[in-house]
């Protein structure tokens, strides 16, 4: 993202650049185990695994490099960091609270052979740094996984920091 991107988002709340990228959270989906969206201690918010979820409603499935295109995983990285964010949002109120975004960590279910985790993952900094500005720079990690819960093509883990 170029500093002129980073400029024309400044005096806009993160909700605002939200509604401007015609994104709207959707509900928190509950945990299917014994856990939490969201955990924050001190100044970190630890934000749990997401998937490609709107709500309770699954919008991907498969293994990048078989049955998911690259651009199929972007779009699934996409709604996953969507997903996390309701979740950020429902622990901290306003994401405007957000000073930067630590660490994105990245899980991509890949085929053997599938090497591209990182481009699949861009979906998810996209939507962080559009969010963020400068704020949404993030150290980050892409592996590949065997498998994800419910044949999900993409989970990820974020550590934010707020004010």
């Amino acid at each position: 993202m170029s500093i002129q991107v980073f400029e024309s988002l400044k005096g806009n709340t993160p909700e605002q650049r939200l509604a401007e990228l015609d994104i709207q959270l959707p509900e928190v989906r509950k945990p299917v185990g014994n856990y939490t969206g969201a955990v924050t201690t001190g100044n970190l918010v630890f934000v749990a695994g997401h998937g490609t979820f709107v709500g309770p409603r699954q919008t991907h499935k498969g293994k990048l490099g078989a049955d998911v295109s690259v651009e199929q995983g972007r779009d699934g990285a996409r709604t996953a960091v969507i997903s996390a964010l309701a979740s950020l949002k429902a622990e901290i109120g306003e994401l405007s609270r957000v000073r930067r975004v630590v660490r994105l960590f990245g899980m991509v279910n890949s085929a053997p052979d599938f090497e591209r985790q990182p481009e699949v993952i861009d979906g998810a900094s996209d939507v962080l740094t559009s969010v963020f500005g400068p704020a949404g720079v993030h150290a980050r990690c892409a592996v590949g996984f065997a498998a994800l819960p419910f044949g999900m093509p993409i989970e990820l883990e974020m550590v934010v920091e707020i004010a």
